[in-house]
């Protein structure tokens, strides 16, 4: 092993109080004493760097940090103790600060390990006994208790409810009937199961994932350093000249004062500077970098992989839509299944319940509840037999109406859930659950691809049908469904050969390709263990768009890593040159270097500034959640648009009527008043924070045709025929102005979401 990060911190702090004491020694006039303590922690820095080159020997790698070596070094034989000492202090400040951010990293992942299985629950006899996975035989009886991983694979007892997000990136519940195979990693989602392994716990899908990430890691290569990419040019053309100068004019002094200038200073102090400032930014937006290396690698970046659950999508179910029959309201539906649903602690009954609470329903304690663990509950609400589930666990076998046909295929084609609800022996309606893309996806996307990357990728393990909605979506590249976590390791192998890639997913079937990408980016505030310790970046914000940031951070970082270098290493031949043609001695030649090795360093220090906006330049939390709470709060009547759109042919002229009214009264009363306080308060405010001469036009556009499509609803009402005789023509244009004003209005709403996300803090 390598010499710890700890001691690293402790030879920090040494060289940071012996340059201390030589300062106080110079000023005081003890020359002695500045001497000796500002050679003594270049020394210490030497041994442990030479300690390290040992080590690395030993184990046949040659790693040898040259420029700590040949700088340090080279500074204390020509006595520029002052010099070594700086130097010495800021090699272990980077080596220091590198590793806080390594054990800082660990720290944060660990805390994520608690979702591998470690234990599995055996039957022996009558009793039920916990033991280690390694004791775990083909044919042994396990019994996987709710939200308890399935330790090992095998085959189940009866059915069951898992959760396979960490294996298969499928973000909604699996129901699984007797019989079924499952495989180990995937979470019991509903009622404890028995389950008869068929695998060990070395043989085992979690075991095979976990070899496939150490396979990946031992086989990647670790980055080049920029410092010693230039280096190694450098120091050999320094030495070059000084013996050059030395042997034409047989003066020792002109080759020591080409040494003196040429100590890159610029090479060992402007890149790590700038690196660990960018580090340091990125750490101040959630965004984890484990090392410089991977930080280099950012700003090159090219092609990227994005894995679709958790990922590009929130990797959660949530209410997109409700179908009902004419009988009853979409919110009294959603009140009804919320009551019930209050009773289970399923993952899509939660999301119905959330979904309620969101739009400020009242929910009623339900009785007589039973739940059918996969398929559904019953009970009375309010008086009413309310049954919610599966289809047919609601119909009983009763045929499923025909209005239902198409809303299935839309489920099975989306990815999405459906959850039938039946009041009183009659199917009402269906809540359609999907796992929704995130609101700060497509900025993300679009950031990184106007930051340089030339070709964007969906690698997902998902249904072809599902991946490629999401992708189009998107305007993705390219869409690889329907991937294991091998298959994946190929494609980002064989994108690898053509420049950086970099893989961006949250579970533990991303974790081998997360690896084996040049830049494995997790999602660690919700995503598994195996991935975030797999990844060189962790995002501890459940936000991609930071993402972009690191990427521009990166980018920023190396280019005014490189100004320094180039500057610095510039203007040191400039003065070798003098040097070695006798216009600069050794003394005006170490002044003129430490001013060249200040100003390097101070262009690094402007990494800290870059994109430092204001906080007051940013929404705060509290108000995007003011904001979202008024679009719930307003989501009934868009629910009511395409309800009545749907029934124009089914009610009465008398009832289209007064329903015309009633919505338009909604419309005028509510909706229009929140769109005229959004043009005239909230508006300029967005328009001042993102700048530009009108950057809100497009968005008071639409509220214009919302306008239109509203004044268009009121006119209808008054118009609406008296008689019971159906007027077509009147028909077809509520029908039109329905749909159109529902329509414009989601795409508002979901565009001001995206903005208000876009700009918070």
């Amino acid at each position: 092993m390598s010499v710890s990060n700890r001691l690293y911190q402790a030879i920090l702090v040494f060289c940071a109080v012996t340059l201390a004491v030589g300062i106080l020694g110079r000023w005081m006039g003890l020359q002695a004493l500045a001497q000796w303590a500002w050679l003594a922690g270049p020394l210490v820095v030497l041994m442990a760097v030479l300690a390290d080159t040992a080590m690395a020997m030993r184990r046949g790698n040659m790693k040898l940090d040259l420029i700590a070596l040949v700088s340090i070094a080279g500074a204390v034989l020509l006595r520029e103790d002052l010099v070594a000492a700086v130097i010495a202090l800021m090699f272990a400040g980077g080596r220091a600060l590198e590793g806080v951010a390594q054990r800082r990293a660990q720290e944060e992942m660990s805390a994520l390990l608690g979702k591998a299985p470690h234990v599995a629950n055996r039957y022996e006899g009558e009793r039920i006994v916990t033991i280690g996975l390694n004791l775990v035989r083909p044919g042994d009886r396990l019994l996987v208790r709710p939200g308890e991983p399935v330790p090992v694979d095998g085959r189940l007892l009866g059915p069951a409810v898992v959760d396979e997000s960490m294996l298969t990136g499928e973000s909604l519940p699996v129901s699984h009937p007797q019989g079924a195979t499952l495989a180990s990693g995937c979470v019991n989602a509903g009622n404890a199961f028995d389950l008869l392994a068929t695998s060990t716990d070395q043989s085992s899908t979690f075991a095979q994932v976990l070899r496939l990430v150490q396979a990946a890691q031992a086989s990647q290569a670790p980055a080049a350093r920029m410092a010693d990419r230039y280096a190694l040019l450098f120091i050999p053309l320094v030495l070059a000249m000084a013996a050059l100068s030395w042997l034409l004019t047989g003066d020792p002094r002109r080759a020591l004062a080409v040494v003196v200038v040429a100590t890159p200073c610029p090479l060992i102090l402007a890149v790590p500077v700038a690196i660990v400032c960018a580090m340091s930014r990125c750490a101040q937006r959630g965004v984890l970098i484990k090392h410089g290396g991977a930080l280099e690698k950012l700003a090159q970046v090219r092609t990227l992989f994005f894995d679709k659950t958790g990922t590009l999508t929130a990797g959660k179910a949530r209410l997109m839509n409700m179908v009902t029959t004419p009988s009853i309201q979409a919110n009294e539906l959603l009140r009804l299944a919320a009551s019930l649903e209050q009773m289970s602690n399923h993952v899509i009954a939660q999301a119905v319940v959330s979904a309620a609470i969101e739009r400020a329903l009242v929910l009623s304690i339900p009785d007589q509840v039973q739940e059918q663990p996969g398929a559904g509950l019953s009970g009375r609400v309010d008086g009413k037999l309310v049954r919610v589930g599966a289809m047919q666990y609601v119909i009983g076998p009763n045929a499923a109406p025909p209005w239902t046909s198409g809303l299935r295929d839309r489920l099975k084609y989306e990815g999405g859930a459906g959850v039938c609800v039946a009041v009183d022996g009659q199917l009402c309606g269906v809540l359609y659950l999907a796992d929704d893309i995130r609101l700060d996806t497509p900025r993300a996307l679009r950031q990184l691809r106007a930051l340089g990357a030339k070709r964007i990728v969906m690698l997902t393990g998902d249904r072809r049908d599902v991946a490629m909605t999401i992708g189009s979506s998107l305007g993705f590249d390219d869409v690889m469904p329907e991937q294991s976590p091998a298959s994946k390791l190929a494609a980002i192998k064989q994108a690898s050969r053509e420049g950086v890639t970099m893989m961006v997913g949250d579970g533990i079937n991303d974790a081998p390709a997360l690896a084996a990408a040049d830049i494995g980016v997790a999602m660690g505030a919700r995503g598994a263990a195996a991935a975030a310790e797999s990844a060189q970046v962790v995002l501890l914000v459940d936000r991609l768009d930071r993402l972009a940031f690191a990427v521009r951070m990166a980018q920023h970082a190396r280019k005014i890593a490189l100004q320094s270098v180039v500057a610095g290493m510039g203007l040191s031949g400039c003065a070798m040159l003098a040097a070695a043609f006798g216009y600069l001695p050794p003394v005006a030649g170490a002044i003129l270097q430490e001013f060249i090795d200040v100003a390097v360093i101070l262009n690094a220090l402007r990494v800290l500034y870059v994109e430092r906006g204001n906080l007051s330049d940013r929404l705060s939390a509290e108000d995007c959640q003011t904001l979202r709470d008024e679009h719930v709060r307003l989501q009934p009547i868009i629910d009511r648009l395409v309800w009545l759109a749907d029934r124009v042919e089914d009610l009465s002229s008398a009832a289209m009527r007064e329903e015309l009214v009633l919505l338009s009264a909604q419309l005028q009363g509510n909706l229009l008043q929140h769109e005229a306080q959004d043009d005239g308060v909230l508006y300029p405010r967005l328009a001042q924070l993102i700048g530009g001469e009108d950057p809100m036009g497009s968005m008071s556009s639409m509220h214009r045709e919302i306008y239109r499509l509203s004044r268009t609803v009121d006119r209808l009402a008054t118009q609406a025929p008296e008689d019971e005789q159906q007027d077509d023509a009147f028909m077809l244009e509520v029908r039109r102005t329905l749909y159109a004003l529902h329509a414009v209005l989601r795409l508002h709403f979901a565009q001001e979401e995206e903005i208000f996300h876009g700009l918070s803090a």
